[in-house]
Order: structure tokens, then C-alpha cells, then sequence
């Protein structure tokens, strides 16, 4: 099994997964089960080179996406018997991995990302705090008569449009390809209105001057200088540092914004099993993922990676206000789009919002370019 550094401290997943090791084949002693820790950087490449050479791991850990990419070419395998029951499992987490009415990814954590407050902000304003993007319109030239930006927006094209974009596509009740996945849809009525939605901020001051090139950095952000009422799409890990950066205190965790449904980024970790395992061993590697996906193994795995689990049944990896909201959320959470060109198209896409918050091209126009790109992408594919 190829697993990647879900847990950030070195030792700690080294010490970690050789227990998960040793626990399983305590449980399983006629399976001997070999964990290798991969590092994330070109794990695409690494697992594909793998599939070609029909050498590598029985099982490994994908994305959404990189199990639609490699389903495309035959390189996993479906895991139903595995999952003993789909029912305990949160309904995203199993569609994520589902193709074909097949499941072919164990979920064992997902990430989650929603709206980080600075409730001063607001107070000061004598504003409620927005949770409806007619809220936010309203609010923005309050804010920006004082010099704050209502949300901010990163607009870099090295940032994943799971955490910048797409959450406000989805909002507007877009979606980035048509249901069968052979067209791109980001360029609808509904994606028109996602970009015209930031576009009409930014032209507000209600996202920061820099929004079309930001970064997701927070030391020296406008959010920092306490110029900035919602940082959007954090993400767990991001929320301490945000706190610290405006004094410690007064911010809050927020579910995301709402306009034709409410929806935000939420990505399952997917145990795939590779075509590279063999007839064989195929009970072997049926018994490894229904482990990963117990509760007990996802109730340790939480605690010790800070990730919430994928099953419904295991509790959230810390106490309090935050992670009651982060749990909340995660009834929102969509797990990105699942096709095998999703990244190309992504990358394709990127630019062109950019464009249009820089002013350059409108929203619709924009979406046409990237959608008449992406459609060459797909025509290739």
C-alpha cells in the first residue's frame, strides 16, 4: 500500500502507520501488509508510471479525480466489497469514488473548507454577518467606504479553483462539466453569474485591489492588517493563524455562503485498488480497505491527522465552536468534479477568471474563451 503524508509530522506518520501495520496483521495473520510513505510531489506521475509498468502498490491513495483518470485507462479496480456498509459513510465521500454505479475508492478522511470571520469587522459596522451572496452585495460598500473589503478572493492561478472559483460556481448551482462529463457546463447562465458575483465585488471594493493575483498567503495579507471581513474557503489547518494574525480574538467559523443552493470544497482521500493486484491477492486487499474504513482505525486516523473522517459515526478531530461549524459544513461539501480532465481543465479555466477580475474581459466572455479551450481539451482526450 502507497500512503502519502496525510499526517504533516513526519515521525508521527512513520510511527503511525507502522502501528497500522503491525495492528493489521495482528487482526488479518494471513495477510502480510507492507506500507510504503510516498511524498505528494508528482504522486500523479508516480502512480501512473506504476499502472503502466504493472508494478507498484496493491492499493494507494487518490483523489476524485485521479481515480476518474485512471478508471479511464483501466488502472483501478472497484472496491464494493469492501465497504460492508455504504449507509455510515457520509453520501459525498462514496459518490466521490462512484462511477458507473460502481465504487472504486474507500474513503478514510475528507478535508473540508468554509468561511473564516472576523466578527470586529462587522461589529464595528453595525452589520450582520453576510451568509447569503445578497447579503454580501449589501454589505460590501459599508465596508468599503471604510477601506475594508467584505471577503477576499484568491485569485492566483496556482491556487486549486476547488478553493478560489469553483465554490461559487457551485453556490450559483453550476457545475463545471455537463452530467456525463463529455462537455464543460462552467460556462452557463449559473457560471456567468458566479463570475459577474466576483467580478461586481471587486469592482466594489468588496474584495481586496490584488484579489485577481492574491496568493493564499495570510502574514502580510489584507486579512492580516484587519482589512478583510471574510477570508472564504478556509480550510481547517488555516483557522489558528488566521486568529493570530488579527489579535487572537473575535474570529469565527462560518458555514458557506448560500445563493441558489449552499456548497463549498470538500475532498474525500480515497483508497483505490490498482489493477497492478493480482487475482490472488484480491481478498488480501479487500481485507486491508475494510480496516482503513472501520471505525476504529478512521476514530485514530482523525485524531492523529486533524482530518474529520469519512463515516458519519466518527467524531469531529477536536472540540468546540470551530469544529462543531467545520462538522456542520461538511453537509455542504462537494468533492470536486471527478473527470479524468479535470486538472487540465482547470488550468485552462484559471486564467480567464483571472482576465475577467483584472478587468480585461467581461464574465461572459471570459467563460466562452476557457469553455472553447476546454472543449479542445476534451475533443483530445
Amino acid at each position: 500500500m502507497w500512503m502519502y503524508p496525510v499526517i504533516k509530522d513526519e515521525a508521527a506518520s512513520k510511527a503511525f502507520w507502522a502501528d497500522a501495520e503491525k495492528d493489521f496483521e495482528a487482526e488479518n495473520p494471513g495477510v502480510d501488509l507492507t506500507i510504503e510513505l510516498q511524498p505528494f510531489a508528482k504522486r500523479d506521475e508516480q502512480i501512473s508510471a506504476a499502472l503502466a509498468a504493472n508494478s507498484g502498490p496493491d492499493i494507494a491513495l487518490v483523489t476524485p479525480d485521479m481515480a476518474a483518470t485512471y478508471l479511464n485507462v483501466g488502472g483501478v479496480l472497484p472496491v464494493d466489497d469492501a465497504i460492508e456498509d455504504a449507509d455510515v459513510f457520509y453520501p459525498s465521500t462514496i459518490e466521490a469514488g462512484t462511477f458507473d454505479g460502481e465504487v472504486y475508492g474507500v474513503p478514510i478522511f475528507q478535508n473540508i473548507a468554509t468561511n473564516v470571520v472576523n466578527t470586529k469587522v462587522f461589529a464595528d459596522a453595525g452589520l450582520d454577518i453576510p451568509t447569503t451572496w445578497d447579503q454580501v452585495l449589501d454589505a460590501a460598500p459599508v465596508l468599503a467606504e471604510q477601506g475594508i473589503a467584505v471577503m477576499d478572493y484568491a485569485g492566483t492561478t496556482e491556487q486549486t479553483l476547488n478553493l478560489s472559483f469553483y465554490p461559487f460556481l457551485w453556490q450559483a448551482g453550476g457545475t463545471v462539466f455537463t452530467e456525463d462529463g463529455t462537455d464543460v457546463a462552467f460556462d452557463s447562465k449559473e457560471g456567468v453569474n458566479a463570475l459577474e458575483f466576483l467580478v461586481d465585488l471587486q469592482e466594489m471594493g468588496g474584495l481586496p485591489a490584488d484579489s485577481a493575483t492574491a496568493s493564499i498567503t495570510i502574514e502580510g495579507s489584507p486579512w492580516a492588517a484587519g482589512k478583510v471581513g471574510i477570508h472564504t474557503n478556509g480550510l481547517p489547518a488555516e483557522i489558528e493563524p488566521l486568529r493570530t494574525a488579527v489579535g487572537g480574538e473575535g474570529v469565527e467559523v462560518a458555514l458557506p455562503f448560500e445563493d441558489e443552493i449552499q456548497a463549498t470544497f470538500g475532498n474525500p482521500g480515497l483508497m483505490a485498488l490498482t489493477s497492478i493486484n493480482k487475482q490472488e491477492n484480491r481478498e488480501a486487499a479487500y481485507a486491508v480497505l475494510s480496516y482503513l474504513s472501520s471505525k476504529a482505525f478512521q476514530t485514530e486516523l482523525s485524531v492523529a491527522s486533524g482530518n474529520f473522517s469519512s463515516r458519519t459515526d466518527v467524531p469531529a478531530p477536536g472540540e468546540g465552536a470551530d469544529y462543531e461549524t467545520l462538522e456542520a459544513a461538511l453537509e455542504f461539501a462537494i468533492p470536486g468534479e471527478p473527470n479524468p480532465a479535470a486538472r487540465q481543465v482547470m488550468a485552462a479555466l484559471a486564467p480567464y477568471v483571472q482576465s475577467a477580475l483584472r478587468g480585461e474581459l467581461s464574465a461572459e466572455e471570459a467563460l466562452s474563451k476557457a469553455a472553447d479551450e476546454a472543449r479542445g481539451i476534451l475533443d483530445r482526450n
